[in-house]
């Protein structure tokens, strides 16, 4: 027994999170004891058919572990190995707590930056709903936002449960839980701006979870609600914020001005639609403010590029517009090939934005979609064509040019 109580304190010293243990002791019981299975379950309340041994810390049970099978040899080894087992587990369950709560803070300063430099609905919803479901696992989360007086859902794309709508309507103030559902009140400047809700797949809600969801949800507030602020000062502004663009807005205006003007004057008239590739893998490994550092700095070399009547504009998130009037197709190729390029040699320095990042600056690409306005298009068709080029670049390699014929 003095062997395997040996080998089984060099296989735990070995494993680092709860997979890897349950995987390398799983391994170790069937290999000496025969048990043919065996699993680790961290709840303080279980019963099962097999057989459970407990888990404690501080004579407090933590968990279990459960086998297939047992016999008198596993029992007596049992009696020498589950306080090594409790220990161990105890130390990956405080491990992923502090990595839990590390990561919950970095989410925090996140939500942080996007209320600096965000103000689309559209963009900043869907990183909201990712940050959240990161930290509240085993449930669906749902995102509702207060819209002319009604509750439409945000994120993600549908919810048929009644019992959410239902208690939605009810527009309650302040949180409701229950075993299978949370909901959580998006409330700034004592309106009530939506709801943040928790659906139960698995167990209901803990107390951690619902601490977490209250602190994300008094966050989000604030950023939803300045967003809202910022969109209603933005519908009189021309520029982007961010990127220093014509704004959508006032992109479409110039649009029509453009397609007028080379209708009246008979000159070619292209567009350019981009994006920066695998954009979301920046946020998503960077952060969100070396996001904003990327889209400023793509913005500044695709300027440096263009003609001084060419005209760009920020049509959304990570996506840009340009228009090159007097312009014919070949040449409009070439523009964009330009822009490609000297992205694509761009070295943008993220150690003042991320000190923890490994790299020190690093490098994005676009692709781009190219189109000329013909003699019978309607307006929404100059951009509309252009955007058939740029998701073709997209899906066949990226970090492309293509033309839409």
């Amino acid at each position: 027994m003095l062997e395997q109580i040996k080998k089984l304190s060099q296989l735990l010293n070995e494993s680092y999170s709860e997979k890897s243990v349950v995987a390398s002791l799983g391994k170790f019981f069937d290999e000496n004891f025969n048990t043919a299975g065996f699993n680790i379950i961290l709840k303080e309340d279980y019963s099962s058919e097999k057989s459970v041994f407990s888990l404690y810390k501080h004579k407090k049970i933590i968990g279990y572990i459960e086998f297939n099978k047992t016999n008198k040899s596993l029992e007596d080894f049992l009696d020498i190995a589950l306080p090594l087992i409790s220990l161990k587990v105890q130390n990956i369950v405080l491990s992923e707590k502090m990595q839990k709560n590390i990561d919950f803070q970095n989410a925090m300063k996140n939500i942080a930056k996007i209320i600096e430099t965000q103000y689309e609905l559209n963009y900043i919803i869907p990183l909201l709903g990712e940050m959240i479901d990161k930290f509240i696992q085993n449930h669906l989360i749902y995102i509702f936002i207060k819209d002319h007086g009604k509750y439409k859902l945000m994120w993600p794309g549908a919810c048929k449960d009644i019992k959410i709508l239902d208690i939605i309507n009810a527009e309650p103030r302040k949180r409701v839980t229950t075993d299978e559902l949370g909901v959580f009140p998006l409330i700034s400047e004592n309106k009530i701006l939506g709801y943040i809700v928790t659906k139960n797949l698995d167990e209901k809600l803990n107390l951690k979870e619902i601490e977490y969801l209250e602190e994300l949800t008094n966050q989000s507030a604030t950023t939803i609600n300045r967003a809202n602020v910022y969109a209603e000062i933005l519908k009189h502004a021309t520029l982007d914020a961010l990127t220093g663009f014509y704004n959508r807005r006032q992109l479409e205006e110039r649009i029509k001005q453009e397609i007028a003007s080379s209708r009246r004057q008979k000159t070619p008239l292209c567009a350019i639609m981009t994006d920066i590739d695998f954009f979301k893998k920046v946020n998503d490994t960077y952060g969100h403010a070396v996001g904003d550092l990327v889209l400023k700095t793509v913005s500044k070399v695709m300027r440096s590029q263009l003609r001084e009547y060419d005209i760009a504009g920020r049509y959304g998130g990570e996506e840009f517009a340009i228009l090159l009037p007097f312009t014919k197709i070949e040449e409009a190729k070439m523009v964009a090939e330009r822009l490609r390029k000297a992205i694509e040699a761009k070295s943008i320095a993220i150690s003042k934005i991320n000190a923890d990042a490994k790299e020190k600056e690093i490098h994005v690409t676009i692709s781009l979609g190219v189109y000329e306005l013909a003699e019978n298009d309607k307006e929404e068709d100059l951009l509309k064509n252009a955007d058939k080029a740029l998701y073709k670049a997209k899906e066949t390699g990226r970090n492309k040019v293509v033309i839409n014929e």
